[in-house]
């Protein structure tokens, strides 16, 4: 190899470290191409597919879909943290999927359920996903929503008043062991409409 080959190796080499490095530094793990294109200054887009390619190529990162790369496989990733990463925007873990996690509602859930500015069902890898779309005035109100692991999720009567917001008579079948007077706080506090469902009553 000549010695100016070597040279750009050398060089090639130092801006790859230095771009997993600034990724390090953001401690996650699953990013946007966009997300590195502004981390990496690459304006291009060209130039950023061919870059983010040697890297897919290399095993530094790994492709999910067009556009969505981890530094992981998909089967080693966090469910919860692919699907709201997914979304390109706010969103948070909520509904049935924390109902059925708290022993709330007894059917089985398929899907996460996640709630955000987007109506849609997507599967990643053999995760399944169902987001709620909610009005911005609601879903950026962050009471009753913690976070866990860098993770946006409803606390258990949280889930419940987004429930309730999406349908009225929803049925709760371990309904003893929700918070009622925190339910209705929430739902005063986010603004949600008042609902007839008789556990409120």
């Amino acid at each position: 190899m000549s010695t100016g080959k070597s040279n750009i190796v050398l060089i090639e080499k130092s801006i790859g470290s230095q771009r997993f490095a600034q990724i390090a530094k953001l401690g996650q793990i699953i990013f946007h191409a966009k997300d590195l294109a502004n981390l990496w200054q690459i304006r291009e887009p060209n130039t950023l597919y061919v870059t983010l390619g040697r890297y897919v190529k290399k095993g530094l990162i790994f492709r999910i879909h067009k556009g969505f790369y981890a530094l992981k496989p998909v089967e080693n990733l966090d469910s919860y943290q692919l699907g709201v990463k997914a979304l390109s925007g706010y969103g948070y873990i909520s509904a049935e999927t924390v109902l059925a996690n708290n022993g709330i509602i007894f059917q089985n859930q398929p899907a996460i359920t996640l709630i955000s500015s987007h109506s849609k069902k997507f599967s990643i890898g053999h995760h399944q996903y169902h987001s709620r779309k909610l009005a911005d005035k609601f879903l950026y109100n962050g009471a009753g929503i913690v976070d866990q692991r860098g993770i946006k999720i409803a606390t258990v009567e949280r889930a419940a008043a987004d429930i309730l917001y999406f349908n009225s008579k929803a049925f709760f079948d371990a309904a003893n062991l929700i918070d009622w007077k925190k339910v209705k706080e929430l739902q005063e506090l986010i603004g949600y409409p008042k609902t007839s469902n008789k556990i409120l009553l």
